[in-house]
Formats: C-alpha cells, sequence, structure tokens
C-alpha cells in the first residue's frame, strides 16, 4: 500500500451535513499530510465550505459528485433500491472500486450497514458483520463489538465476532494475545442464555485469550481489551453509557451553577474538571469499524460536530495502516477451518 490513504468521505449523512464534515475532513488533512480525501455529496454545498479553506491541505481533496442523499429516517430498503447515486453509496462504491482505502459516513446507520454489506460482502468465513467502537473505562478503553449491526446471532456468529476484535485490538493496539470477555448476566459458567453458553464453549476451544464472562459493569471498569455480545444487547449497552455520560456532565453544571458557591468552586475546580470533560467525551472516541466486510467501512455518530467526525476519519487512517482487513482475513483462515471441522 502507497504511503497516501484514501479515505472516500459521504459529506451528505448526518444531522450536519457538508457544514460540519468538509471543515472537520480538512482539519484533518491539515494535521495529516498524507491523508488524501475524496469528498463525496452533492457539488454547491460542498464547494460553498471549501471556499474557507486555501491552504495546503485543500489540495489533498477533490469533490465527487453524488447526485441523492439518504435521509437519516429513510428506510434503509428504499434507500439500497433507490438510491443508487446517494453519497453513502457512491462513497462505499469507491472502496470498492479501489479508489479509496475507506469509508466514513455519519449517514443513516441502517442504510450504510445494508449498503455497505450489499456492495462490499463479508470476508471468508465471515456470515454477519459487526460494529465495534471503543469505549473509555478507567484503565484506558475497551472495544465492543458487536453494537447494532446483528442484533440476532448464533454461536458461530459470536465466536467470529471474537476473533475480528481480537484481531482489531492486536493490529491497532500491538497487543500480541487481547484478552477477550463474552457479556453476560454473571461471570459464572452457568450463567446466560443457551447462545451465550454455547459461545463460551467454542471460545474455551479456541485459540483465543477467552477470560470467560464478564458483566456489563467490566465495560467501564476495565480490564478486558475485547467485549463480545450480540448487536441487540451492545447497542443498548452503548446508548445507556451515552445517555450516562449526558447525566454526569449535566448534573455536575447544575450543582456548580446552584450557588455562588458553587461558582467559586466550579473555578477553583476548573483544571480538574477539564481533565475529566476530556475523559469521558464521547466525541473522543467516534468512530465504529463496521468489521468483517471486503472494505473498511467507519460508522460516525449521526450528531458528531467537527471534533468528532475528526476523530472517525482518523479511525478509518488507523484501521487502514494497521491492514486490519488482512489481518483479518488471515487470522480467519485457520479460525474458520477450525470450527468446520
Amino acid at each position: 500500500m502507497s504511503t497516501t490513504v484514501t479515505l472516500a468521505v459521504d459529506c451528505m449523512g448526518g444531522d450536519h451535513g457538508p457544514r460540519v464534515v468538509v471543515p472537520a475532513a480538512m482539519r484533518f488533512l491539515e494535521s495529516h499530510p498524507e491523508v488524501f480525501c475524496i469528498l463525496v455529496g452533492q457539488r454547491e454545498p460542498i464547494e460553498r465550505e471549501l471556499a474557507r479553506y486555501s491552504g495546503v491541505a485543500s489540495q489533498r481533496a477533490r469533490i465527487h459528485v453524488a447526485s441523492e442523499v439518504v435521509a437519516m429516517d429513510e428506510s434503509p430498503t428504499l434507500a439500497l433500491k433507490h438510491k443508487k447515486d446517494s453519497s453513502m453509496r457512491v462513497a462505499i462504491n469507491l472502496v470498492k472500486e479501489g479508489n479509496a482505502h475507506a469509508c466514513v459516513s455519519a449517514g443513516n446507520t441502517g442504510a450504510l450497514m445494508g449498503t455497505a454489506h450489499f456492495v462490499l460482502h463479508t470476508l471468508p468465513g465471515i456470515d454477519r458483520p459487526a460494529l465495534v467502537a471503543v469505549l473509555p473505562n478507567m484503565r484506558g478503553h475497551t472495544y465492543v463489538l458487536d453494537l447494532g449491526a446483528s442484533p440476532d446471532c448464533k454461536a458461530e456468529n459470536l465466536l467470529q465476532f471474537a476473533v475480528m476484535g481480537s484481531t482489531l485490538v492486536s493490529a491497532v493496539e500491538n497487543r500480541e494475545r487481547p484478552s477477550v470477555g463474552l457479556l453476560n448476566i454473571g461471570s459464572e459458567e452457568i450463567k446466560g442464555n443457551a447462545v451465550v453458553k454455547q459461545t463460551a464453549d467454542l471460545l474455551r476451544a479456541s485459540d483465543l485469550n477467552f477470560v470467560g464472562n464478564v458483566e456489563g459493569d467490566a465495560i467501564f471498569t476495565g480490564g478486558t481489551d475485547v467485549i463480545v455480545s450480540d448487536g441487540f444487547v451492545g447497542n443498548i449497552v452503548l446508548k445507556a453509557s451515552e445517555g450516562l455520560s449526558r447525566m454526569v456532565r449535566t448534573y455536575l453544571t447544575e450543582e456548580f451553577r446552584r450557588s455562588p458557591l458553587g461558582w467559586i468552586g466550579a473555578l477553583f475546580a476548573w483544571p480538574a474538571l477539564a481533565s475529566f470533560k476530556r475523559r469521558v467525551d464521547h466525541r473522543r472516541y467516534n468512530g465504529a469499524i463496521l468489521i468483517g466486510l471486503r472494505g473498511v467501512v467507519i460508522k460516525s455518530h449521526g450528531s458528531a460536530d467537527r471534533l468528532a467526525f475528526e476523530s472517525a476519519l482518523g479511525r478509518a487512517e488507523t484501521a487502514v495502516r494497521t491492514d486490519v482487513l488482512g489481518r483479518i482475513t488471515a487470522r480467519l483462515t485457520p479460525a474458520t477451518a477450525s470450527q468446520a471441522a
């Protein structure tokens, strides 16, 4: 692979579209001189935002026109069938055709997953893709999957998720044998439904560094590199954690504003508060990888601001530079052969 990483950026997706995506891409290019961005979408709004930038970074971006936009509340099925020239579809096509190394979109989650699956197809030995994201914890961070791509899973699917998640962490974090936990209602082997118990048996028989069942609090207390669940449970965990983070920040703000003494206390506590805000800032962790496809696709939060979308672009570049796709493909061959036996 060349030293330059090319990212296909869906400029029309998300709640804010080009007015957030284009500035985020320009800021990312300014700090990453070996990245090139293909800005996909309707020409006029993208050019309007690009006109604000005239530096060297803007020379490493070009517009690729797409005439249609997938709305955030649009049916994924209808978007897939009837919007073949949407910015989302065109950006994914650029990855399939080899014109981009990765696609980044803040658009409709269901449409992105369905379109990416249809266009790129899954890797050999993978039945379903998974969304994997990084969540902060007390010791650093944890990779959690699936976060919503596959709500209904068999034990074999969860084993595949574990293999992909472990390989991802090995590549990105440079860890030889990442620890893998199975999200459950208890740490005991007798706990869980039939699928979870079957998955635990498969994980124990695999060559993964399986540490057993973990409860939901383990995501945030730390100690486990990869935590696996089906997409139904994983998505609930993700949304609950985002809501809790917002609630804590809101409570702190309200308490400091409650009285003059609170304002004074906030002034003295400001350095600690700023550090706390940064550590729990979900924008720094934005960007979930739709893993298991024959191409790198990053899903940004739909409400992402410029900082958050920059984080998603960074996630894409890291996935490409560490050759996550190639490593997973190589790892799956022996893993799936063993599973079949």
